[in-house]
């Protein structure tokens, strides 16, 4: 079977993952560990961040990572803990998020309060985030 040159990806180290999410990602979780929880200021930050991250994802200049074939089957078992929250949430958004019957979103805001939290919380969505984009 002939393999065409465009479609095979070379492997890339682990290492080098490492080597731009520590200089590039801390830097960006740090400032937006600064900024409050779910304000207007996080959210244009996120959306900012989430934009560059997609575009850098769709230029042809990064290396990528092959894409498994079909999905492991243990990746079902943790779809469904998270098709649960994703219903949840969706039932809250639609009857109105009230303080007796909180989003998953509100639940989260007294963890986010703190500075190192947020930050963390931040590093590791930068971090899923370029592991989906590298794809």
């Amino acid at each position: 079977m002939e393999q065409r040159p465009e479609l095979t990806v070379e492997p890339v180290s682990p290492w080098a993952r490492a080597q731009v999410m520590l200089p590039v990602f801390v830097p960006f979780a740090l400032i937006g560990g600064l900024l409050p929880s779910f304000s207007l200021a996080a959210n244009l930050y996120v959306l900012a961040l989430g934009g560059g991250l997609m575009l850098a994802g769709m230029s042809s200049r990064l290396p990528r990572r092959a894409a498994p074939v079909t999905l492991l089957p243990g990746v079902a078992w943790w779809l469904v803990p998270v098709a649960v929250f994703v219903v949840v949430e969706v039932i809250t958004f639609g009857m109105g998020s009230t303080h007796d019957y909180p989003t998953l979103s509100l639940l989260a805001d007294p963890l986010l309060d703190g500075y190192l939290v947020r930050s963390m919380a931040y590093f590791g969505w930068l971090a899923g985030f370029w592991g989906l984009v590298r794809r």
